[in-house]
């Protein structure tokens, strides 16, 4: 009897569930982060980069935030502080949507089957994304303000700080995943991919009244003039934990008190948004509409190609097209990066041409018009057109290890390549045009349309055969989530560097059409589209046989590295 108490105590205690914490997330983030820097060379060297660029940025970000305050000035600290602090918030807010992604070793749809609470779960992922180069980095760089804040305020002000750099790393973390998630979902649903498009839109052009804002305090000696505005800053989540330190230190200790618990509410209210979101992410659900459609009459193969496309060829060349113009609206990844491009070109263009005119040019003085130079005008159009193409450099990555198929039914690459451009400017050149005609016609110069047109075209034609390049010799594996934003450990540090280069080389091919804007004067504002045409074309189609030349020879190659790893 005693043996047999002994045996089924023993089987509860085995049957008994472990409780699990986020140090299970953390092991388990730093396991997978092992395994997949095994036999990955590239990776490495990629990470490398990684903590090499965020230790410089985490260093200067220190000595600049501790610097006012070590000096005694108690308004330049505190204007550090929620303008820096701020910015940080922000760009951890906007960037994983419009630039670096989000790192995902840890992928929530894999805890779908797993009986986590969701309490649990939004812990733990919060936990181990804290494990990472961005967030050291940030760390790093907020913790001069305790310094600063301690300099002014003794101790107590620089724990009340400490506290504050600690909450605002936790928020800029919860915030952009909870974003990230949130519009993973609205990409996934094409019914509500207008209302992403807006919020996307209007979330980027917070971006750029700040930039701007900082760049004129950076020329001008007037910084108190910004100080009103630092105030608003520090009472919105995005300034309060970096500037409770300095409320201390002032001797506003109820203020203080007051942001410490502002942040803390708001990190409570983004976990539980990002709770509330990361179930669609795990399940994986989306609107497809209706389940039955009516038929339209004709050919099965017919019925697979868009209505823009009904010209198109029914070969390979044709499957291709139709096929690639299929993903790119209703891939979430793809999509995503469609909107990217359409706010981000139109803003820089608009900043470039208005940016002097909107803010004048010295301390105190009004806005006043100021015209824009062909000059800047086409430099604008460059980098525009250059940008246009950015996505391309990883555009074997969004098949993944469907791209098997292509290989078994012998495309050869020239095709290849040259269908996935065509199919990838069906949407881009609209776009194009109508940024050329919006910023010609704003900045009141409408004869500078066809220069914009012939110069964007041209830079654009340029971008795709340097990005297909790209695209099949440093292409990198994205993680098989339906996230669209997610990126596998390192991937970020690959898409940042991948989209430097992509723009060098859009531009540096790009540079006779700069020639031509600088030396052939007057006539260049009528021969840019004609030669922009001849030119963009000419640049796509040497690229697509180069490019397919070499696809031809890196199939194999190429479809283990876009493969991803689980």
């Amino acid at each position: 009897m005693a043996l047999t108490g002994q045996a089924t105590q023993a089987t509860e205690v085995a049957a008994a569930p472990r409780a699990v914490s986020p140090r299970h997330f953390v092991r388990l983030k730093l396991r997978i982060m092992g395994n997949s820097f095994r036999g990955q060379v590239w990776r490495v060297v990629l990470f490398s980069f990684g903590i090499l660029f965020g230790l410089i940025y985490a260093t200067a970000g220190f000595f600049a935030a501790a610097a006012a305050g070590l000096a005694g000035n108690t308004d330049a600290a505190f204007l550090v502080a929620a303008a820096g602090g701020g910015v940080v918030a922000l760009s951890w807010t906007l960037l994983p949507l419009l630039f670096f992604g989000v790192d995902e070793t840890i992928d929530p749809s894999r805890f779908a089957l797993l009986p986590l609470p969701r309490r649990t779960l939004v812990v733990g992922l919060l936990t181990a994304a804290l494990i990472g180069v961005p967030a050291a980095a940030t760390l790093i760089a907020t913790a001069g303000l305790v310094l600063s804040a301690g300099a002014l305020g003794g101790a107590g002000a620089a724990v009340v700080q400490a506290l504050g750099v600690l909450l605002g790393l936790v928020f800029c973390v919860a915030v952009s995943r909870a974003v990230t998630s949130a519009f993973a979902n609205l990409l996934r649903s094409r019914r509500t991919r207008d209302l992403a498009a807006v919020l996307l839109a209007v979330s980027a052009a917070l971006i750029g009244p700040l930039q701007i804002a900082i760049n004129r305090a950076s020329t001008n000696t007037d910084w108190r003039r910004f100080l009103p505005l630092s105030e608003v800053i520090g009472w919105t989540p995005f300034g309060a934990p970096y500037t409770a330190g300095f409320e201390a230190a002032a001797g506003h200790w109820l203020a203080a008190l007051a942001k410490l618990a502002l942040v803390v509410a708001a990190i409570a209210v983004l976990l539980w948004w990002w709770s509330r979101t990361i179930e669609t992410a795990m399940v994986g659900t989306a609107s497809l509409g209706p389940a039955a459609r009516q038929g339209t009459p004709g050919a099965p193969v017919d019925q697979l190609f868009p209505r823009i496309l009904r010209w198109a060829r029914r070969d390979r060349f044709g499957a291709i097209l139709a096929r690639e113009v299929r993903y790119w609206w209703r891939d979430a990844r793809r999509r995503s990066n469609l909107i990217t491009f359409a706010v981000a070109a139109l803003f820089v263009s608009a900043m470039v041409n208005f940016g002097e005119a909107i803010w004048g040019t010295e301390a105190g003085e009004p806005a006043r018009d100021v015209a824009a130079s062909p000059l800047t005008f086409t430099l604008s159009m460059i980098f525009v057109g250059t940008l246009a193409a950015v996505t391309l450099a990883n555009q074997f990555g969004f098949d993944g290890s469907a791209y098997a198929n292509d290989i078994i039914a012998g495309v050869p690459g020239r095709t290849q390549i040259a269908a996935r451009a065509a199919a990838f400017t069906v949407y881009v050149l609209p776009l194009v045009v109508l940024i050329a005609v919006i910023i010609g016609v704003l900045v009141g110069e409408p004869t500078w349309i066809p220069m914009a047109l012939g110069t964007l075209v041209g830079t654009f034609g340029c971008g795709l055969a340097a990005n297909s390049m790209l695209s099949v010799i440093g292409a990198y594996a994205l993680p098989e989530t339906s996230n669209p934003f997610a990126l596998n450990t390192g991937a970020g540090m690959a898409r940042g560097l991948l989209s430097i280069l992509s723009m060098v080389i859009g531009v540096v091919l790009a540079v006779p059409l700069l020639l031509g804007a600088l030396f052939a004067g007057d006539v260049w504002l009528w021969v840019a589209l004609p030669v922009g045409l001849a030119y963009g074309a000419g640049a796509a189609w040497l690229g697509s046989v180069i490019v397919g030349d070499v696809l031809d020879r890196r199939m194999p190659e190429l479809l283990l590295t876009i493969t991803p790893r689980r």
